[in-house]
């Protein structure tokens, strides 16, 4: 039998990006809510409860309504906002954390999309703080840039209006109150809250997130190989993982090492750079911030509960 899929709040950015990739399936049945109807309570009531999955592409207050709004207990649910990514009954849907994640992402009912910033330092940190390579308590710091488009439809409309004279890299969460860090520190394996400093750059979307590793501070210090070599086994374990790692280089640049790499794909690259003389590493993750970072990963997700790729 078709599935219904419901995407409550489908004209934002995350949901048009979902709804442009889901546009060919023919195996699912996209619901949507009449445009006279969208603003209607009752409505989007009658499309949550008649959905077999719902795709929630909402600001966190709106998420938390919709999920009452469920009268039911069939409609499955994957929740794009940041309400329930650490809650308590919702399942984390980043497929490759675990060998066992894309299981558990097809079993659930409540599955929280991952937000486009942790997702990359996760990727990362995870191996290493399971692996005892990284302690628990070590004081992470993230940084990276991302295009415009997370900022949703107002900074969009606000770069395009600007053009070429848009600020080319804006810091931005300089009161350390980023809404992410809950979320990496839970899924990294972490003890302390981040540091996390992001920027937008003058580019729609794509991201690179980057974070630095002062070898030396640790019990042991391990060599970048051997960082390299913990992620990649990881990786190498997780059926059709979307996350790749690339080949551990001693190298002054990468032309790849660029936020639009994997702009339209599911893509995520993982790179790990070191200089074992000062026991130093850089990890660097590249992917799309409406990919991977977005609508790539709820449809993923999407697919894993349907019963496809898990």
């Amino acid at each position: 039998m078709t599935q219904k899929i419901f995407i409550d709040g489908e004209h934002g950015t995350t949901g048009l990006q979902i709804r442009a990739r889901l546009a060919e399936r023919n195996d699912i049945e996209i619901i949507s809510v009449p445009a006279e109807r969208r603003k209607d309570r009752d409505a989007r009531a009658e499309f949550l409860n008649a959905a077999d999955i719902a795709i929630l592409c909402l600001p966190d207050d709106a998420a938390k309504e919709s999920v009452a709004l469920i009268a039911n207990d069939t409609t499955r649910v994957i929740d794009a906002s940041t309400a329930h990514r650490t809650a308590d009954d919702w399942t984390y849907g980043f497929a490759e954390m675990d060998r066992d994640q894309a299981g558990h992402i097809a079993s659930a009912r409540w599955v929280a999309n991952p937000g486009c910033w942790p997702q990359g330092p996760i990727a990362m940190l995870r191996p290493l703080v399971s692996t005892g390579l990284v302690p628990a308590d070590y004081p992470v710091t993230v940084s990276g840039i991302s295009g415009y488009s997370g900022g949703g439809r107002t900074m969009i409309e606000a770069y395009e209006a600007k053009g070429e004279n848009a600020v080319g890299f804006m810091p931005y969460g300089l009161t350390l109150k980023h809404k992410h860090v809950p979320e990496l520190r839970l899924y990294a394996g972490l003890l302390q809250d981040p540091i996390m400093q992001p920027a937008v750059g003058n580019f729609a979307q794509g991201m690179i997130t980057v974070v630095p590793l002062q070898l030396s501070q640790l019990p042991r210090v391990p060599k970048g190989a051997d960082l390299h070599a913990a992620i990649a086994d990881h990786y190498a374990a997780i059926k059709n993982s979307a996350v790749e790692v690339a080949p551990f280089e001693i190298v002054e640049r990468l032309p790849e090492l660029q936020p639009e790499e994997y702009n339209d794909t599911n893509r995520m690259k993982l790179h790990v750079f070191a200089n074992d003389d000062r026991a130093q590493a850089l990890l660097v993750a590249v992917y799309d911030n409406l990919g991977k970072g977005a609508s790539g990963a709820a449809v993923q997700n999407l697919d894993l509960m349907l019963g496809l790729g898990a």
